[in-house]
């Protein structure tokens, strides 16, 4: 029978289970005939986000806000402006950022009154990313987001350069940007965002890959610390594979497997990790071919 091996740190995270709850209350708490919305996916995960639209809580789309709705803001935060334009529109704001990612927000408008160039590690088309820009934006800094070294060129051109980081971002990469910064600008100050849960569960993905056969690793395909330790398991093991959902399993994956080491991004809810569990030992027993 096939051993399976759950990484220490995996699944949802304490930004998220917040953001989550905030969300189930909120719809318990608006009056008949009250409509509640999340400003975009309240979190990267398709199947909770799925779970939440049938308890009334839905993505906001198309959809014309109305005096009275409650609109919650999700767990990666959007720019200032935007959370005051829903204020003034009379609708009932709930903030359910992250308090790490609102970390990262003070952290920028710390080093801008500190005069640095903000050099901001993460992917620029990320949620947290741009809410963070527009916290950037309003304590009137300056600053970049750096997906590769590459991007780095513009704070070369500074002095002072003060380093954040999306709060999911790859630890090994930070390492390198900070490095790199070290090598060439006169004054450099940095203030590591990355979520201890992030570093968790990409230590513990670190530490069990190579001890296992096959990797599965759990989450939206939408979701980047997800894909982040999908990258870093596939690095230490080839048999690793990222999915959402127990129906994306293929039996060839677990062929003559005896140990599977599985984990999930922090967007991702106990029930579906259950699911996954259950659909390995399902495929293990079918036939001895596998496992």
């Amino acid at each position: 029978m096939v051993e399976i091996v759950i990484a220490e740190h995996a699944g949802f995270c304490f930004g998220v289970k917040r953001a989550v709850k905030l969300a189930e209350e909120s719809s318990k708490k608006v009056k008949e005939g009250g409509r509640v919305f999340t400003l975009g996916p309240i979190i990267h995960n398709p199947q909770e986000v799925n779970r939440l639209k049938s308890l009334g809580i839905e993505p906001l789309e198309n959809k014309e806000l109305k005096p009275g709705d409650t609109i919650i803001i999700r767990s990666h935060g959007i720019p200032p402006e935007k959370e005051q334009e829903l204020k003034e529109k009379g609708l009932n704001v709930v903030d359910a950022t992250c308090p790490y990612v609102k970390a990262v927000h003070e952290a920028v408008c710390k080093l801008t009154e500190e005069g640095y160039f903000i050099v901001l590690v993460g992917e620029k088309n990320h949620p947290e990313v741009i809410g963070t820009l527009g916290y950037l934006r309003a304590c009137n800094g300056k600053g970049t987001v750096v997906e590769t070294l590459d991007d780095l060129r513009e704070a070369f051109k500074y002095e002072k350069v003060g380093v954040v980081a999306q709060t999911t971002q790859n630890e090994e990469f930070f390492k390198k940007v900070v490095g790199e910064l070290a090598v060439w600008v006169k004054e450099l100050k940095v203030i590591n965002t990355i979520c201890n849960a992030t570093s968790l569960r990409q230590e513990a993905i670190r530490n069990l890959a190579p001890k296992v056969d096959v990797v599965i690793v759990i989450g939206g395909k939408n979701s980047g610390n997800t894909r982040r330790l999908y990258h870093i398991a596939k690095e230490l093991n080839p048999n690793t594979y990222h999915i959402e959902m127990e129906e994306e399993l293929k039996p060839e994956w677990f062929k003559n497997a005896k140990r599977v080491g599985i984990t999930a991004g922090a967007s991702t809810p106990d029930w579906i990790i259950e699911r996954v569990i259950n659909r390995i030992k399902e495929v293990c027993s079918e036939s001895l071919v596998y496992c």
